[in-house]
């Protein structure tokens, strides 16, 4: 199970475009907490702890403790960042607020387990991953780090679905409709053969042939 995790938050007055532009330059990151029935409330966030955070690879699916400076403590998960199109920095974070008791929709990373018992794996088979996260309702105090996806027993041509993960107690699935794929084991291609090399034995084509054009007749 993941655990909360705190990050400490200044006010802020709204302000539009110019505003944010002048808190970015202070090296901090605009934020908005929103949700539980409360107004929404703008905060500002330490540029370096937003992308400490980022580098998790799990922001969006773990719950912060936001200790908003003047305002007390707000328990959220992270629903939305906006990143800079070129240098790939944080430019702005919406947190929802989480309820007591809330049961969260989140995307989850799939470890895959199992790859050196796999007889498909050991034929040399490759891994052909269809989803690295996967969508699922959990409870908020019982997010977990990761889903396993045990591989162990599959052959070449086999495939892990959905209804084989072995989920914890009380996450759910969101795609019920239909038993999607995780992951498959493919067989290797095999390469083609390099039709520029000669093959023993193949006869000449006309013009391969030493001396051609000396024949009879010439003087």
């Amino acid at each position: 199970m993941a655990e909360t995790s705190e990050l400490n938050a200044t006010r802020r007055e709204t302000g539009g475009k110019g505003a944010a532009r002048a808190i970015r330059r202070e090296g901090r990151v605009p934020a908005v907490i929103y949700g539980d029935k409360k107004d929404p409330e703008a905060i500002s966030l330490d540029f370096v702890d937003v992308l400490k955070a980022l580098n998790t690879g799990s922001f969006l699916s773990t719950v912060y403790k936001i200790n908003v400076e003047g305002s007390g403590q707000s328990r959220v998960i992270p629903r939305d960042i906006q990143v800079d199109p070129i240098k790939d920095f944080p430019m702005h974070v919406d947190f929802q607020r989480i309820a007591k008791d809330a049961t969260l929709v989140v995307e989850i990373s799939v470890q895959f387990i199992g790859e050196e018992e796999s007889p498909g794996m050991k034929r040399g088979g490759v891994l052909n991953i269809v989803r690295h996260e996967i969508e699922v309702s959990a409870p908020a105090d019982a997010i977990p780090d990761s889903i396993e996806a045990d591989i162990s027993e599959l052959e070449i041509g086999d495939t892990l679905h959905g209804s084989a993960l072995k989920l914890p107690k009380g996450v759910e699935l969101t795609i019920t409709d239909r038993d999607f794929t995780v992951a498959s084991i493919a067989g290797q291609v095999a390469e083609e053969p390099d039709h520029e090399d000669v093959v023993e034995g193949e006869v000449p084509t006309v013009g391969d042939s030493e001396g051609e054009g000396e024949g009879e007749g010439d003087e």
